[in-house]
């Protein structure tokens, strides 16, 4: 709005309208341009209005159903209807006053009916109900309501921490199921292995023993067979203490020991062919039983 223009002519500057008296009653509006009025005739420009999107903050603190209270953030886009500009102009003295108070009386209506979830959920039905409302009423004064948006829900700070407090518990106990099922299926897997690592052992060793048998009897009969007179006990009692003898020498040369105890006589070696002999015996007798 400006002050009365007594000339005869003046621009209105584009995105605006001038609001035109004669004698002091509203005449007509003036369009962006050049604009001619006779102040002989009693008629002169009272004013200006902007046409563009006006921008409008405003900050609500209120409670939720819940007990909760929250401020909330709502910015308000309007502008003046170009063809309403005369009610715009004189109707209202402060047109941001009365959109900041009908924004208060909506939001403060709307939002105690709702949980806080509920409300960052559905603030856009909060921003409707605002948009509708002043849609219905600040129409009647020549302005449109163009967006409401409500940008920002605020709540104490002591809620957002018991809130974030609430999630990390929640995120905490998903990742405890998370790890148990993780531990359980490793402990299985664990008690798989240990059982197939156990039974591929015990086939290894049986077919060692296996191995074994089958090589002291290929070589007892070779020796029997090449050898004259040499019978099967005293072919084992050779092959005893050959193997006897490789194994200290093995002992000696290995790097990690330095002092190795063990009982050294014939007699201990017939004891360890008498065993392996025993075993021989036993392992025939097995197969022919089978």
């Amino acid at each position: 709005m400006g002050n009365v223009n007594c000339v005869f002519c003046g621009c209105i500057e584009q995105a605006s309208i001038g609001v035109v008296e004669k004698w002091g009653r509203f005449d007509r509006l003036a369009e962006p341009g050049l604009n001619f009025w006779n102040p002989l005739a009693g008629e002169c420009l009272s004013g200006t209005l902007s046409t563009r999107i006006n921008s409008l903050d405003v900050k609500i603190e209120t409670k939720t159903k819940d007990n909760v209270f929250v401020q909330l953030l709502c910015s308000i886009q309007y502008r003046v209807i170009r063809q309403n500009a005369d009610d715009a102009f004189y109707e209202l003295q402060n047109p941001t006053e009365q959109i900041q108070a009908y924004v208060f009386d909506v939001v403060r209506a709307h939002v105690p009916k709702m949980n806080l979830d509920e409300l960052f959920e559905q603030k856009d039905e909060v921003a409707k109900a605002v948009l509708e409302e002043l849609e219905k009423v600040m129409g009647a004064y020549g302005y449109n309501i163009e967006h409401i948006l409500m940008v920002d829900i605020i709540p104490d700070a002591s809620v957002r921490r018991a809130m974030n407090e609430i999630n990390a518990a929640q995120r905490m106990q998903l990742a405890s199921v998370y790890k148990g099922e993780a531990d359980k299926i490793l402990q299985v897997k664990k008690a798989e292995a240990e059982a197939e690592a156990k039974y591929l052992g015990g086939v290894g060793v049986a077919r060692q023993r296996q191995a074994i048998t089958d090589g002291l009897r290929e070589n007892i009969l070779n020796f029997s067979h090449k050898v004259e007179g040499a019978s099967a006990k005293e072919v084992m009692d050779l092959i005893m203490i050959t193997q006897y003898f490789d194994t200290i020498k093995d002992l000696g040369n290995s790097s990690k020991n330095t002092t190795v105890f063990i009982p050294h006589g014939p007699g201990h070696v017939r004891d360890i062919g008498d065993q392996i002999r025993n075993g021989l015996m036993e392992a025939a007798s097995a197969q022919v039983t089978e």
